[in-house]
């Protein structure tokens, strides 16, 4: 009787092992950017979240004194650890009334720190000038 050897050779090994870098190598920066896009996403949530809470406040307070956002409406996501912190800035001839900033906490974010004003205006700010398609991606999650 003989015994018939199974397993791997070496090289049928190191050629699995070269497939897998080379699928790993271009899944990574995609799956990278999907997580981003979750991210502003939460974060254009968070906004419009944070300023529903400011117009019912005002409305029951029935005074234009400058609501701050309380825990759960001041980060996005609202659980866990924060990726955009939001913020709200006071009353301006620019917004209205109020406008409601989320600032990524990693600086590298191509969107930037989103806005939005009590007129319903979006915007962001970002080290590079963001044309108005690229603000309606950011806005759209593309």
């Amino acid at each position: 009787m003989t015994t018939v050897g199974k397993g791997f050779t070496l090289l049928e090994l190191m050629i699995t092992l070269g497939v897998a870098a080379i699928i790993a190598t271009f899944a990574m920066p995609v799956y990278r950017e999907q997580v981003a896009r979750g991210h502003r996403m939460d974060a254009v949530t968070a906004l419009y979240r944070a300023a529903q809470y400011v117009e019912s406040a005002r409305t029951v307070s029935s005074n234009d004194a400058a609501v701050k956002l309380p825990l759960g409406f001041d980060q996005a996501p609202t659980l866990g650890t924060a990726v955009y912190v939001l913020r709200m800035l006071g009353e301006s001839e620019q917004n209205g009334g109020y406008s409601i900033e989320a600032e990524p906490v990693d600086d590298k974010d191509a969107c930037g720190i989103y806005s939005l004003d009590v007129t319903g205006v979006r915007s962001n700010r970002s080290t590079e000038k963001l044309t108005p398609p690229k603000v309606a991606a950011c806005w759209s999650g593309k």
